[in-house]
């Protein structure tokens, strides 16, 4: 008689899942730890494909690379002869995918932030994209208890971080310290969001911390409350938050080499050309500047902002002999 197989790669797919989504957490939350972003983002990219792979396994849904020839498939492997699987973005983008769009949102906007943060170490980043890390944890333990069940739940192994300080005005409004190819890639990313997607919890969890007093002892035992929303203490918070600046990023004007060439010559320097402009940053070595004069954005190709065409501008009204500006 044939024996019953134990091993289940299902299981142990859910088991590698849970333990790399709990070292994430711990590693984020250890203060003794500063490489958090990146590493938590790794972590969390290596969890949800592993959960994901267990849930298409389950429901028989191939997730191995493979062509189709006829009935027969012909899978892709490695050197060494390994299956190659699909990495988390393809299990996102596959039509049996089980998560609602927000948490696809979500993930994918931390996959391609992790390429942006790469080799960079930055507390002001973990602050920065907070509310997406804070988002992706919960979708995390919600999409495991809806797809395997409450006994594979992990925040009953998670609780409130504990703090050695209290939260200060100069901590929650600081002065932005987030690389500026960091804001860009925010901003070109939520810029394509409709609404409902960038208000959506699942893309972002924000939460209002509030001190609590109390008359009795034993009346504010618990670090955090929740108050409902439309509740009289929650219009009251609402209220309280209007004493803060709100600072809203504005996405900055971009300019290739050649619309900084035709924007100075349209002023006046008809002789200044692309030669001029290379110079002219070379020399004050523009791409390395601080503050920065520009970007390289996704297509790799270099962008300058507006303060370096109002620079380039300036030099040639200094210089107008050499440049050809025309007389009035």
């Amino acid at each position: 008689m044939r024996q019953r197989r134990l091993y289940s790669l299902k299981k142990e797919l859910l088991w590698k899942s849970r333990e790399a989504a709990l070292c994430a957490v711990q590693i984020f939350n250890n203060p003794l730890i500063n490489f958090k972003t990146e590493t938590f983002i790794v972590l969390m990219v290596i969890s949800w494909t592993y959960l994901l792979h267990a849930y298409y396994r389950e429901n028989k849904i191939e997730y191995r690379y493979h062509n189709q020839n006829g009935k027969k498939k012909k899978f892709d492997k490695t050197k060494s002869g390994a299956f190659k699987h699909w990495e988390l973005e393809r299990c996102l983008n596959d039509d049996n995918c089980p998560l609602d769009n927000p948490v696809k949102v979500n993930l994918k906007f931390l996959i391609g932030l992790r390429h942006e943060i790469e080799h960079q170490m930055s507390n002001s980043i973990d602050a920065f994209i907070s509310s997406k890390l804070q988002a992706c944890c919960i979708n995390y333990n919600n999409a495991i208890k809806k797809l395997f069940g409450d006994d594979y739940a992990i925040d009953k192994y998670l609780s409130y971080s504990i703090q050695f300080a209290t939260l200060t005005d100069d901590q929650i409004i600081k002065e932005n310290k987030v690389p500026q190819r960091i804001i860009d890639y925010i901003q070109d990313f939520e810029g394509k969001l409709p609404v409902e997607i960038y208000q959506n919890r699942q893309y972002g969890e924000r939460v209002v911390f509030s001190k609590v007093s109390a008359n009795h002892p034993g009346g504010a035992d618990e670090v955090i409350t929740f108050i409902p929303d439309g509740t009289p203490e929650a219009r009251e918070i609402d209220e309280s938050k209007k004493k803060y600046t709100l600072v809203k990023l504005q996405e900055q004007p971009k300019y290739k080499p050649k619309q900084i060439v035709e924007h100075v010559n349209a002023q006046g320097f008809a002789d200044f050309n692309m030669n001029h402009h290379t110079k002219l940053w070379q020399e004050k070595n523009a791409k390395k500047a601080n503050p920065s004069y520009g970007t390289t954005l996704g297509d790799g190709q270099w962008y300058w902002y507006k303060n370096w065409l109002d620079l380039v501008v300036e030099h040639c009204q200094k210089n107008p002999e050499k440049f050809g500006k025309l007389q009035q």
